[in-house]
């Protein structure tokens, strides 16, 4: 593949999506800035590869209509853009897929099918209808022209950042990372191209390291946008020959970072789209004194889940901790407890208690608190004055 495709791509796509803005995001370092994918048209990066494919259709196969298979941000990309040109889309999605995405899929035009039970189901039943019906398939990543459409952010990085030194681009199938490292090493060969894959489902990773295509079993993560159990032959071509370096993140470091874009950058970020910023932060690559771009590539959060988000990430920074107390069953016990963690100046937000059937002790009752504390050193405190009163506990 060819970078002129991007550039191709690029005109296509003038007037139809959002040159997106590129931000410095001083509290992640000093030459830190964030590519905020997530206020495109859609909520995320796809709908940029999904018109260029819809557009480069003949029109034999726009006339016959498309169809695609997603849990979301794809989908939209696809309703969109098919709109757009007055063209028919059906959009294969997983029974249970979240309403929002189903809703706003119908809302950008499409026909949604919803299809018993998995995303593979729906695949399935996509590429079944391709061949009753004769629609056209727009796939998610293993396309020139949805890669080429992804790879304009590249573009637009280097116009706002020519001499940044690392980039850094969540991977699933792989088909925004190619793109964008295509663009970027055709421009600037000295910038490092570094990818971030959930430990949840690390395809991309696992392949590199093998130097094949190599399937995983996968698992549930927050990252759904990156869930992808098999690259795709193309884009793993172009990963192999452009991205320096792929590294993973787990599930309490992508929430993480998800709060503090919401707390220090006031950016709404997905689990995939936020993967970036967690690798930053953990140090999962070395970026001591380089200029760095994080591409931050959606922002459709379903919002059931930002309280379960946002909980892991206050543990994972030690703004909250839970502690299993063992109490006596005695009048004041309770309340002397509770003393502690004030004079500790911790704020308690949960407090249950049980009895300990397993204790010794027949009026042993365990007593789980949660609480909001200000940092590492302040929760050691605590522990230090629980040790010290004679509390026995577990901090989980």
């Amino acid at each position: 593949m060819e970078v002129q495709k991007i550039y191709d791509a690029k005109e296509r796509l003038k007037g139809h999506i959002k040159k997106t803005p590129l931000v410095k995001a001083a509290n992640l370092g000093e030459d830190v800035y964030l590519k905020v994918e997530v206020l495109q048209d859609t909520g995320s990066f796809k709908l940029r590869g999904a018109y260029n494919k819809i557009a480069t259709l003949t029109p034999e196969e726009a006339s016959k209509g498309v169809i695609a298979c997603s849990a979301g941000n794809h989908a939209q990309g696809v309703a969109k853009s098919a709109t757009e040109r007055g063209i028919k889309s059906i959009i294969c999605m997983p029974l249970h897929a979240p309403i929002s995405k189903v809703e706003a899929t119908k809302n950008y035009g499409a026909e949604v099918l919803l299809v018993p039970e998995t995303f593979d189901d729906a695949a399935a039943k996509a590429q079944e209808l391709v061949k009753e019906k004769g629609y056209t398939f727009i796939a998610p990543f293993n396309d020139e022209e949805v890669i080429a459409g992804q790879g304009t952010i590249g573009l637009e990085i280097l116009e706002d950042l020519p001499d940044c030194d690392i980039v850094v681009v969540p991977i699933g199938g792989g088909g925004l990372i190619s793109g964008v490292a295509l663009a970027v090493k055709s421009l600037r060969p000295s910038c490092k191209v570094i990818g971030v894959q959930t430990k949840a489902v690390p395809s991309m990773y696992e392949s590199k390291k093998a130097g094949k295509i190599t399937g995983v079993k996968g698992g549930s993560t927050i990252a759904d946008g990156i869930s992808v159990k098999v690259p795709g032959e193309i884009t793993f071509g172009l990963v192999e020959k452009y991205v320096d370096e792929i590294v993973l993140v787990d599930e309490n470091e992508i929430s993480s970072a998800i709060l503090t874009l919401l707390e220090k950058d006031k950016i709404v970020t997905e689990g995939a789209g936020a993967t970036p910023v967690a690798a930053l932060m953990y140090n999962k690559f070395e970026h001591e004194g380089k200029k760095v771009c994080c591409l931050l590539s959606g922002g459709n959060i379903d919002v059931t889940r930002i309280a379960k988000v946002i909980n892991k990430g206050l543990f994972k920074t030690k703004r909250s901790a839970e502690y299993k107390v063992i109490l006596n069953d005695q009048p004041g016990e309770l309340s002397k407890l509770t003393r502690l963690f004030e004079e500790n100046k911790a704020n308690i937000n949960q407090i249950r208690q049980s009895p300990d059937t397993h204790a010794d002790a027949i009026d042993a009752m365990k007593v789980n608190v949660v609480v909001s504390t200000k940092d590492e050193e302040q929760q050691r405190q605590i522990e230090e004055d629980l040790r010290k009163h004679g509390y026995s506990f577990e901090k989980k």
